[in-house]
């Protein structure tokens, strides 16, 4: 199968995706997006069971980086969405 290329655009959709990708897709995305200056990032996962989210914010409770994490309100899709506040990248002095 063909790798897809997402968007870095700030807002990451796992509807198209296996559970099994959440764990290298989310810090790989979130990494992205730092390295382009989007430190407001929107992870979509969807409300279901809660799995994919319990998932996504076990996640950020390891990454380095993570400013803060809430779900997001109605007009962001709810508890269906996560909004992800990253600390800006490290400026290299060299």
């Amino acid at each position: 199968m063909e790798p897809v290329e997402l968007p870095i655009d700030g807002t990451l959709d796992l509807h198209a995706f296996s559970p099994r990708e959440v764990g290298e897709l989310v810090p790989a995305y979130l990494d992205a997006c730092r390295e382009r200056g989007i430190l407001s990032v929107r992870i979509v996962h969807g409300k279901g069971t809660g799995r994919l989210r319990a998932s996504v914010h076990a996640i950020l409770d390891r990454l380095p980086g993570i400013r803060s994490y809430r779900l997001a309100d109605e007009t962001g899709g709810g508890w269906g969405a996560t909004l992800v506040e990253l600390e800006p990248p490290a400026e290299n002095n060299e």
